[in-house]
């Protein structure tokens, strides 16, 4: 039946119309998901948090932090390299999934510099070996000396298989020349009540999930895997004053989004993300932990690739040296 031409132009306007509802809003017009390669409680959790509320305010948009462990942050970013590259995925960048598991895992399910394009840098935080309070020892050499003395047996928790703390429990083990049993954890906060309860000797975690635990006389650091002493926490030593020469280890924690052929999205996101990090109250919140924020240059997308490209180089030398898989 032929529509009357009164009625075929009532049809107009929203015909008109249409091209104009199907432009592209502007970004971000809904949350964005931001995901932890580790469970809860861990260093980098904590870091995702203290920045997911300033960076959905600069964003105008909720950022809400979703935790996906495994396989040492493997499981996320092979899952993260697959989602929908649109800005609304967003994932932590550590050492465990940008440079420790592409060294030492045989084929981790993605590549990191290809799936992934760096938003910024926001800290790095130094490891430190803690010990359970019933452990005979009180220093860093009473504790290599146990090791050495009972090989094998030393237990010591890390956040996981392929993690920074892993690579680190090898290279202490290579430098010191002892056997250390390795207990691998879904993150560094999930080590602290059984290092209470006395199942596991020792552990190697960032200064910001252990120095709670050695404040409150649950537990000992016996040095810390920077180049001089914390702050925070000045009667700790380093472990090269501790007689561990060239055990220099830190946990970086940034920003990464799978990656995206919209340039507009990413300059939007590094824009809040360097604006959120430059806060005073964040800064604060993250030194209080016992990290050392980024510098304005690696808090972008140019400084904080050049940053991995670094690390990923120190990060393979360190895997050759600790004799891990996948390391040539």
């Amino acid at each position: 039946m032929a529509i009357p031409r009164r009625s075929a132009l009532l049809l107009l306007p929203p015909l008109l119309a249409a091209p104009r509802l199907g432009r592209a809003a502007a970004f971000p017009e809904r949350p964005i998901r931001l995901v932890v390669p580790y469970a809860a409680g861990g260093n980098s959790d904590v870091v995702a948090r203290i920045l997911a509320v300033p960076f959905g305010e600069v964003l105008g948009q909720p950022v809400v932090v979703e935790n996906r462990p495994g396989a040492g942050g493997s499981v996320a970013a092979t899952q993260m390299a697959r989602v929908r590259a649109d800005g609304y995925n967003l994932m932590i960048g550590s050492n465990g999934p940008m440079t420790v598991n592409p060294a030492i895992q045989p084929n981790p399910g993605y590549d990191p510099l290809r799936d992934f394009t760096p938003i910024g840098l926001i800290c790095r935080t130094a490891l430190t070996i803690i010990v359970k309070q019933g452990l005979p020892v009180r220093s860093l050499a009473e504790f290599v000396a146990l090791a050495r003395e009972r090989p094998g047996q030393v237990t010591l928790g890390t956040s996981g298989v392929g993690s920074i703390g892993h690579l680190a429990l090898a290279s202490f083990a290579a430098l010191i020349g002892a056997t250390l049993q390795h207990v691998p954890y879904p993150s560094g906060g999930q080590i602290l009540p059984d290092l209470v309860a006395g199942n596991v000797d020792a552990a190697v975690t960032e200064i910001s999930t252990a120095l709670p635990l050695h404040r409150a006389g649950q537990a000992r650091i016996l040095a810390i895997g920077s180049a001089s002493r914390s702050e925070l926490a000045p009667d700790i030593p380093t472990a090269e004053e501790a007689g561990v020469a060239g055990w220099r280890e830190a946990a970086f924690v940034g920003l990464v989004l799978p990656t995206n052929p919209q340039p507009e999205v990413t300059a939007t996101l590094a824009a809040a993300f360097a604006a959120a990090l430059a806060r005073p109250e964040t800064r604060r919140r993250l030194i209080d932990t016992g990290s050392e924020v980024a510098s304005v240059a690696e808090a972008t997308p140019v400084g904080f690739t050049g940053f991995l490209a670094e690390e990923t180089a120190r990060t393979r030398a360190s895997a050759i040296r600790a004799g891990l898989r996948n390391a040539t």
